[in-house]
């Protein structure tokens, strides 16, 4: 495939999410703690995307990454002129859940922190990472691969949860290939669930935000943060057109598997946390944006509505002490100047923790019986 066929073939398939999520934007969404699997847009058109992200996966080995990043880097200043009206803010997610209590200690609006480390690059970066956020008085999730290009030092994980931080899961091999059969699936979630207990992990992230909700009961965990509020430039674009986090109930209203964590099972629902926040990668290496204006905004605008700013910040491309960023990185200032607005601008105001901590909370709520609707 020329690199020409391959730039439409993507753009094709990021217009249709974008349609997607236009029809969307203006539809009701359920009680989040009692939604949904995935927004669909019928048979077809799921099963549409899902071949055209089979596609690309398996083709991506044998594109250079420069390739790879100057074609998505394209596609998104292509796509950014038409999504002006839902990304980075979607008008109605802002809603509050129904009987929604606010968060804990009466702040305005949760604030957390993830990062999602995909190479060995990363990995060297971590600890810097941690250190930074540790001096500026936050605390984050550090979610690792278990079976990527690199091994997570025991050392590592051990030192940041001895600091107050959160390890979490990333896919299982970060190839795009995790969510392309229920068999595959069902397969790769037994060794997902094997890291989870030796790490002590209760959370999930996909790799590239793909993800089948249902499929998801099969991990033990307490939460997943595969979906986001808005985000057009995503392989799989339907966005959950929320700010606040949900709850996903297992469809069958069993168990599906016979075991399971006794610690964290999502054999009967988990909590979704869904990204808020554009991603680093997005701003700052595809739209190439100088400054971190657009989280401040959206920033703002979340906390305006009482909702959870969550945020996916990949060490892999952060360019530390002062060094020349490289074609697929930024300086690590933008990311700090962001920190200390939230402090300045908010301090005192906002709930930082860790993903578990808003999962405890959120599925307490969940939990909680409804009044009958008779």
């Amino acid at each position: 495939m020329s690199a020409s066929m391959l730039i439409e073939a993507l753009a094709d398939h990021r217009r249709r999410g974008f349609e997607e999520s236009r029809q969307g934007r203006h539809t009701s969404f359920n009680s989040p703690f009692r939604a949904h699997t995935d927004l669909r847009s019928g048979h077809r058109g799921c099963y549409s995307l899902m071949l055209r992200n089979r596609i690309y996966y398996w083709l991506k080995p044998f594109v250079p990454q420069f390739v790879r990043t100057a074609i998505r880097r394209k596609l998104a200043m292509r796509l950014r002129k038409q999504i002006g009206d839902v990304w980075p803010i979607m008008p109605g997610s802002e809603r509050a859940p129904e009987n929604w209590p606010g968060w804990p200690e009466n702040k305005k609006f949760a604030f957390v922190l993830t990062h999602d480390v995909e190479s060995e690059a990363g990995l060297g970066k971590c600890r810097s990472l941690m250190e930074l956020e540790r001096d500026l008085g936050f605390c984050s999730s550090f979610n690792f691969i278990p079976e990527g290009s690199y091994r997570v030092p025991a050392e590592l994980r051990q030192e940041l949860t001895a600091n107050g931080f959160e390890v979490g899961i990333h896919d299982l091999k970060h190839d795009g290939h995790l969510f392309s059969s229920r068999r595959r699936f069902t397969r790769h979630a037994a060794k997902i669930n094997a890291y989870a207990r030796e790490w002590k992990a209760s959370g999930f992230r996909s790799g590239f935000m793909l993800r089948n909700l249902d499929w998801l009961h099969e991990l033990d965990v307490q939460y997943d943060a595969s979906t986001f509020d808005t985000d057009p430039f995503e392989p799989q674009p339907q966005g959950r057109h929320t700010i606040f986090p949900f709850w996903i109930p297992n469809p069958n209203g069993e168990s599906i598997r016979h075991q399971h964590s006794p610690i964290n099972s999502s054999s009967n629902g988990y909590v979704e946390l869904p990204y808020t926040l554009p991603q680093d990668f997005t701003l700052f290496v595809l739209l190439q944006e100088k400054t971190p204006e657009i989280w401040m905004r959206k920033l703002d605008w979340i906390a305006q509505h009482g909702g959870m700013a969550l945020v996916d910040v990949h060490p892999d491309y952060l360019c530390f002490d002062n060094a020349i960023a490289a074609s697929r990185e930024y300086p690590v200032d933008l990311y700090k100047s962001f920190l200390d607005y939230v402090s300045r601008r908010y301090n005192g105001a906002f709930w930082n923790t860790t993903p578990s901590k808003v999962a405890q909370f959120c599925a307490g709520i969940a939990k909680v019986p409804k009044p009958s609707q008779d």
